[in-house]
């Protein structure tokens, strides 16, 4: 009988919350304000040529290493983050080698990484999710191959510090080491500019936060372009469609857009730090597009009574360390009007009293693996974004 590798049986499977969606969709970190206009004049003037012929990748990138700055032969366009995560696994990562990652963070570096047959060494945050930079350096080992960090992290929002990022780079010359800044332009802080003088170091982006191009599913990682010839070999040249490569150069190019809309998101994200400050509920200060906030045990009620107001929120109960935490995007500013409204209301609907949060064991707890073909930690069923 054929059979999946024991590693693939024994992965969690992909399931994100897709279904009855309804509402303001506050769950997801999207761009909830929409996509640029012109992009949709785009859309409305695609023509045949564009859909009957295989993409051509090197216009959009192009484009995107003129907006980034950067030399083209150092990034390639992937589709979305997700598949540049995939790649430098691919092109890394051996049975028996070492992922290194930080939790809470998005869940599909340890997918990827495993499906490969390699180890998942978790390294856990402290309570206050502060980046543990030390706890890092000490899990670093001659079998580390890739090193996975997201800044601004998911779900907490925290940031890694410029100094500590390359000081996990120099001390692991023989790993690659991703920052994820997925959600750079809510905090911009970036190493891109060291990308080439740091030869073991990626940086990823993507168009899905900011740009509203979620649906497209475009992102770019970059490096130096001798390690991106390596990482070209294992993807496909047709790996982004042509309607969004269509739509990016337009997007890019719609420069008031984006400043407008970051600009709506980082008011919005102080005013609902301030909400929960002062009511007293715990939260993390954060520096992406969504605020990550302890509610204990009305954390259930809280989530649907909001569903029934027609705002959905992320459960965030199951991911290392956020035992009754829940993560709130944020968008425009109407639409903080409405979420702070109806905060207010479900509170009163549901009784809620804030809650300290316990202090746990996490911040004293050694890097811990996963190896290939076990059950992965809590949150198995789902993909944490």
């Amino acid at each position: 009988m054929l059979r999946a590798r024991a590693v693939v049986e024994n992965l969690k499977e992909y399931h994100p919350p897709l279904g009855r969606r309804e509402g303001l969709r506050l769950d997801f970190n999207e761009n909830v304000g929409g996509c640029s206009p012109r992009v949709l004049r785009v859309l409305a003037s695609i023509s045949t040529e564009v859909l009957n012929k295989y993409p051509e990748r090197e216009v959009g990138e192009l484009a995107v290493a003129e907006y980034l700055g950067v030399a083209i032969d150092r990034l390639l366009l992937t589709n979305g983050v997700d598949e540049a995560i995939h790649l430098l696994c691919e092109t890394y990562l051996e049975p028996g080698d070492e992922a290194l990652i930080v939790v809470p963070t998005f869940s599909l570096y340890e997918i990827y990484a495993l499906a490969t047959g390699a180890k998942v060494v978790n390294v856990q945050t402290g309570d206050d999710f502060a980046f543990p930079t030390r706890r890092v350096l000490r899990a670093i080992t001659p079998a580390t191959k890739l090193i996975m960090l997201a800044t601004p992290n998911n779900p907490t929002g925290a940031v890694a510090a410029r100094a500590d990022l390359l000081a996990i780079a120099a001390a692991a010359p023989h790993a690659a080491l991703l920052v994820d800044e997925a959600y750079w332009d809510f905090h911009g802080e970036t190493l891109i500019d060291q990308i080439g003088a740091v030869p073991n170091l990626f940086i990823a982006r993507t168009f899905s936060k900011a740009f509203g191009l979620a649906g497209f599913r475009v992102g770019v990682l970059i490096g130096d372009e001798a390690q991106m010839k390596m990482v070209r070999r294992v993807g496909s040249p047709y790996n982004v469609n042509g309607v969004a490569l269509a739509c990016l150069t337009e997007a890019l190019q719609d420069r008031e857009f984006i400043t407008s809309y970051v600009t709506q998101v980082r008011e919005g994200r102080t005013r609902l730090e301030q909400f929960y400050g002062q009511r007293s509920i715990p939260f993390w200060p954060s520096r992406a597009n969504f605020v990550l906030a302890y509610f204990g045990s009305y954390r259930k009620p809280l989530v649907e009574e909001m569903r029934r107001r027609g705002i959905l929120v992320r459960d965030r109960n199951s991911d290392p360390g956020c035992a009754g935490c829940v993560r709130i995007t944020v968008g425009t500013r109407p639409q903080t009007d409405r979420l702070l409204r109806e905060l207010s209301e479900a509170f009163a609907a549901v009784g809620f009293q804030p809650q300290p949060r316990p202090v746990e064991s996490s911040s004293t707890q050694p890097a811990t693996p996963t190896a290939p073909g076990s059950q992965v930690a809590a949150g198995a069923g789902e993909v944490r974004r």
